[in-house]
């Protein structure tokens, strides 16, 4: 493997850097982007129970915003229960657009380095190319040589399409994961807000 990353040449290395940063960001992703982390299912219930049993307490709202993103939305929900439905509703909205920024940190970065690799490849193809080409001489070219010189100038290429690929398929399952999680907060807090204002039991 060493020796194909050196036959590449140095446009390899920033390839390798990009890969290395991908799969930290997968993985910090798939740890922070958890349901149970996120938005645990038994919340609202217990966030519920607590309301109807001692009211809104700080203590209350300290542990739920403390808790999970979700809880950060039912604090700021809490905090607004003595004022209109409306105003209830908006102070959870700009809570949501909070939170949905934290869910979506780093997957910027993950979009711009699966778009990014196979660029990055395809400069690294070419500049061999180049390489292989001026170091020929006019007198005459040896087939098996240019043959060989062009398959590892290619290795940058198949190397960018190995970091975009899962780059790209990771990209989209947490993009998807992020807008059902938010679609879920979204109906939990408005379950909430009907039941502080008496329109649902």
């Amino acid at each position: 493997m060493f020796a194909i990353i050196e036959a590449a040449g140095w446009p390899i290395w920033p390839l390798i850097l990009a890969s290395v940063v991908a799969v930290a960001i997968i993985i910090e992703r798939v740890y922070s982007l958890r349901t149970q982390e996120v938005a645990p299912p038994s919340l609202l219930l217990e966030t519920i129970q607590s309301y109807q049993e001692h009211g809104v307490t700080q203590e209350l709202v300290t542990r739920l915003a403390d808790g999970s993103a979700m809880g950060r939305v039912f604090a700021t929900a809490l905090k607004n229960a003595h004022n209109s439905r409306e105003i209830m509703k908006e102070s959870i909205e700009e809570a949501g657009r909070a939170v949905t920024h934290d869910l979506d940190r780093f997957l910027t970065s993950l979009g711009t380095i699966a778009s990014m690799a196979p660029l990055l490849g395809l400069l690294g193809t070419v500049i061999g190319m180049i390489e292989i080409f001026g170091a020929q001489t006019g007198g005459g070219t040896n087939p098996g040589q240019l043959a060989h010189g062009i398959s590892i100038a290619l290795y940058n290429t198949a190397f960018g399409l190995i970091v975009a690929i899962p780059a790209m398929i990771f990209y989209r399952y947490f993009r998807n994961k992020v807008e059902s999680l938010v679609v879920d907060m979204e109906q939990q807090a408005i379950k909430l807000v009907e039941i502080v204002h008496g329109e649902r039991k």
